[in-house]
């Protein structure tokens, strides 16, 4: 029996559902989900297994015009995704016309690898503009195979992982059978405190946020776990705690929650907050949060 493998790696401009398309894919939440933009900061990977196949997936940041050191690390996370991919997934959104970045853009149309474009959350649209936008994408982007998409309702995406699966190469697996993802526990951690608190603050809150766990000791029954949040300023350490720190609560109980889940297991999460001056352009403290690969 042949046994397929390769790397799939998911581009697009933020919030067009790169992230709800790779949990799907997946089964397992990995990627955080919220509407804000720039919700995924790393490039992560979800492995999905099966008797003759091993597709593993890279969800990547939203293609944007970096403004400082962390969005440009980001950046290099979505070139990353050009070079190891056997299939590309572009995505896109009803009503959508154009990549932020051209160069990136070129990079897609004059790929030599298969291209499927996927365009997302077609629910939101009648058939009119439905045909409209798949002529508009077709002329723009001639060697991708289109098929329109609802990442959130599940609609095609079967159909899609399948035509994935007819695309890779021949290969034995790359990862072990049982892997799910590349990252370890304490990432997930991270990311879940995070999502939080992108649902939970508003205006630069979250952007200048991070999220690191200190101490992650698993026993039978329970998972310990202590985790600092980063921010940049005192000012916006006050508003993450909150009055009397019940911001602070709300958002390690819900994390809490979500992790318990995740894990199977009883968390015991203490959420601390640190004042981390600008860290997001320094890169050294960057290349200590896993982002600057140079």
């Amino acid at each position: 029996m042949n046994h397929k493998a390769g790397f799939v790696n998911i581009i697009g401009n933020p919030n067009v559902g790169k992230s709800t398309l790779m949990n799907a894919f997946v089964g397992e939440k990995l990627s955080i989900i919220t509407s804000k933009a720039q919700t995924t900061r790393h490039r992560i990977l979800g492995i999905v297994n099966g008797d003759d196949f091993q597709v593993i997936l890279s969800d990547t940041p939203g293609i944007i015009k970096p403004a400082y050191e962390l969005q440009s690390s980001m950046m290099d996370f979505v070139k990353s995704a050009f070079e190891d991919a056997d299939v590309l997934v572009y995505m896109v959104e009803i009503g959508e016309t154009e990549l932020k970045d051209e160069a990136f853009f070129n990079k897609i149309t004059s790929a030599n690898i298969p291209v499927l474009l996927l365009l997302n959350k077609i629910d939101k649209s009648d058939q009119e503009q439905l045909e409209t936008q798949v002529g508009l994408w077709s002329s723009k982007v001639p060697n991708a195979e289109i098929f329109p998409i609802s990442a959130l309702e599940g609609f095609n995406v079967s159909e899609v992982f399948n035509r994935i699966i007819e695309l890779l190469p021949d290969s034995p697996p790359f990862y072990p059978k049982d892997q799910l993802t590349d990252k370890p526990e304490r990432f997930f951690i991270n990311e879940t405190i995070r999502e939080k608190i992108l649902l939970h603050y508003k205006k630069e809150i979250p952007y200048a946020v991070e999220v690191d766990t200190e101490e992650f000791f698993e026993e039978d029954q329970i998972i310990r776990v202590r985790s600092v949040i980063m921010v940049e300023r005192e000012t916006q350490k006050g508003i993450i705690i909150g009055h009397k720190g019940a911001a602070l609560k709300r958002v390690g109980v819900e994390a809490r929650k979500d992790l318990e889940k995740f894990f199977g297991k009883q968390i015991h999460l203490e959420l601390y907050v640190k004042v981390n001056k600008n860290w997001r352009s320094n890169a050294s403290q960057l290349r200590r949060f896993g982002y600057n690969q140079k």
